[in-house]
């Protein structure tokens, strides 16, 4: 991946984190400044690496669908990555998550065409390569921010009667 690609994707991994980070921030206004941007930058590179496994997630998924290995990966490129950056950003911070579900579901239609010439499977069979490992790396993201939640919330101990 090229430096542009590996920033832009930065740069959206950041905006989703700050899009869960503020009401985050709001709720708990006692929140120290230090641990909020901590959780920014580690959720920001932690969706940065989603995105930038995304196609390659679905790129396994197309290589089991497939007879024979697809000759080569895809890879983000500026063009295709830039309409991720721009769902992220749009997105942020909270435009609801029907609204960032059909941003997403665009990207991919957008991803769908160049993913689909690259793996020599029909448009629709990529598209749905696409949609899994989508929807399986958002459930895998979000079943680790619960589990971070809840080990890190304080349990305030049951009074002894």
């Amino acid at each position: 991946m090229s430096a542009v690609v590996v920033i832009l994707l930065l740069l959206a991994g950041v905006s989703e984190a700050a899009g869960r980070i503020v009401p985050l921030a709001v709720r708990r206004p006692g929140a120290s400044r230090t641990h909020l941007i901590s959780l920014l930058v580690v959720g920001g590179v932690v969706e940065a690496v989603v995105f930038g496994l995304w196609p390659l997630t679905a790129w396994t998924l197309a290589d089991v669908l497939l007879s024979a290995p697809a000759p080569d990966g895809l890879l983000w490129t500026p063009g295709l990555v830039a309409p991720l950056v721009f769902t992220a950003v749009l997105a942020f911070p909270l435009l609801g998550p029907f609204l960032h579900l059909l941003l997403l579901v665009g990207v991919a239609v957008k991803l769908a065409g160049p993913f689909a010439t690259a793996t020599r499977l029909d448009w629709w069979t990529a598209a749905g390569c696409l949609a899994v490992a989508g929807i399986g790396l958002g459930l895998a993201v979000e079943a680790v921010r619960r589990l971070v939640v809840w080990v890190s919330v304080p349990r305030t101990p049951e009074p002894v009667t």
